[in-house]
C-alpha cells in the first residue's frame, strides 16, 4: 500500500464572525478552515468520516502547526482549502495545506499541521489502526 498523497480541495466562504477589527479574517480562523476542510475531505475523499473515528473510540488532536500568511481574506470572499497527507507516523498524521482565494487563485495562507490519534476514553495517543491505514492508502 502507498499513502494517498492526492491533493483534495474544499470550497468555503468567509462568515461575518470570522472578521476581526481590521476588517479581514482573524488569523485564528485559518486553522478552523483547515479543520473544516479536513472533516469534509475525510468523508468525501477517503471514505472515512470523523464520525466513524469517534464511533470507533478515536479522535484526532492538533499537536502543532505552522502557518504562513500571505494576503488577507475579507468578508464575502470564497476560498479553496487544498490539503494532502504528507505522512503517517505510528500515531501521527502530517497534513500540508494551502488556502487559495476563490476569485484570484492566489495563496492567502499555507502551511502544515501535525495531528495525533487519541483514544477518546483516555485522551492518550493511540497507534493508527490498520483499517485507517488502508482507507488512507492507494492500491498498489
Amino acid at each position: 500500500m502507498r499513502l494517498n498523497t492526492n491533493i483534495y480541495t474544499t470550497r468555503l466562504s468567509v462568515r461575518p464572525d470570522d472578521i476581526d477589527l481590521f476588517q479581514h479574517v482573524h488569523s485564528s480562523r485559518y486553522i478552523d478552515y483547515v479543520l473544516a476542510a479536513r472533516f469534509d475531505q475525510m468523508e468525501r475523499c477517503y471514505g472515512c468520516s470523523m464520525q466513524e473515528f469517534m464511533q470507533a473510540g478515536y479522535g484526532w488532536v492538533l499537536v502543532s502547526t505552522e502557518m504562513h500568511f500571505k494576503r488577507p481574506l475579507k468578508m464575502g470572499d470564497t476560498f479553496d482549502v487544498s490539503t494532502h497527507l504528507k505522512s503517517f507516523e505510528k500515531r501521527k498524521a502530517h497534513v500540508v495545506f494551502d488556502i487559495l482565494h476563490g476569485s484570484t487563485g492566489k495563496s492567502c495562507c499555507s502551511g502544515w499541521a501535525l495531528y495525533t490519534l487519541v483514544k477518546l476514553d483516555t485522551g492518550k495517543p493511540a497507534e493508527i489502526p490498520d483499517w485507517v491505514l488502508e482507507r488512507y492508502s492507494l492500491p498498489d
